[in-house]
């Protein structure tokens, strides 16, 4: 596969999943805008990614400001000329301290949703004139399988990730006229540092898991739910997404692909 000439922006790209998808990008050719709340990660990832030959750039921005996402994505045209593929991957597990709470509370249904979803359109709408000028586009959006079925303690991050799914429907209908391509990619359980704090939250609140440390209910869960029997990696949800974003996938819209093992077989 071969993304040589494009060129790719990645909110929530400095570190982790957004790091893992960039650097598959950047391995089959993309020249990639590292974009993150976190202005001096941004820089470093951006430099990994240029060691490869590629383009890149971090250009930080809080997803949920305009007038930052505004400038970032003007900054981006500025210094690559275009935008051709956009991945929503900021994102976050709820608002500060969520873990410590056994109820969703008002702030964490707040801040997920500022991030998560509406977060996700401020960027989208930044960048929608310039790949409907172009009449052409990928944007890929990270939701989760939690956004397939609820989970029991995180009711307000299943639902954004729920949304996230409707919304890439949403878009894929509104924009295949313009010959851009939605689609989303629902993560599976991959052991990351959000993760550490769901599965803390889950050794003590879930009676199932009682007493286990946070990685003992990750290994467990994948014994319990996931046919393939094993882990997803940051990686994993690359892959997909180079695909997603390659001429081999022109045909594919409006789509929410799991990667999860067969955990959720929809």
């Amino acid at each position: 596969m071969d993304l040589s000439g494009h060129v790719a922006i990645v909110t929530g790209g400095a570190t982790g999943i957004g790091r893992a998808i960039g650097m598959k990008m950047a391995e089959v050719g993309a020249d990639i805008i590292v974009s993150d709340i976190d202005s001096d990660a941004c820089q470093r990832t951006a430099s990994e990614f240029a060691a490869l030959g590629v383009r890149s750039a971090g250009i930080p921005a809080n997803v949920t400001d305009p007038d930052a996402v505004g400038r970032m994505v003007a900054e981006s045209i500025g210094q690559f000329g275009k935008i051709d593929v956009l991945v929503n991957n900021a994102g976050v597990a709820g608002a500060p301290g969520w873990y410590d709470h056994a109820v969703s509370r008002e702030e964490d249904w707040s801040f997920t949703f500022g991030v998560n979803v509406k977060g996700m359109a401020i960027v989208t709408e930044a960048v929608l004139p310039h790949m409907k000028e172009a009449h052409a586009g990928k944007i890929v959006n990270l939701a989760s399988v939690a956004g397939r079925q609820g989970r029991p303690t995180l009711p307000h991050y299943s639902a954004t990730k729920a949304a996230v799914i409707n919304y890439t429907q949403s878009l894929a209908n509104e924009l295949g006229r313009d010959n851009i391509n939605v689609n989303a990619v629902c993560p599976g359980l991959l052991w990351t540092p959000m993760w550490g704090e769901v599965g803390a939250k889950y050794a003590v609140n879930d009676p199932t898991y009682e007493g286990l440390s946070a990685r003992e209910v990750f290994d467990k869960m994948i014994e319990n739910i996931i046919p393939l029997g094993r882990e997803q990696t940051p990686e994993d949800i690359g892959d997909a997404i180079v695909f997603l974003v390659s001429d081999d996938a022109k045909n594919i819209t409006g789509q929410s692909l799991n990667v999860d093992g067969g955990a959720f077989l929809n």
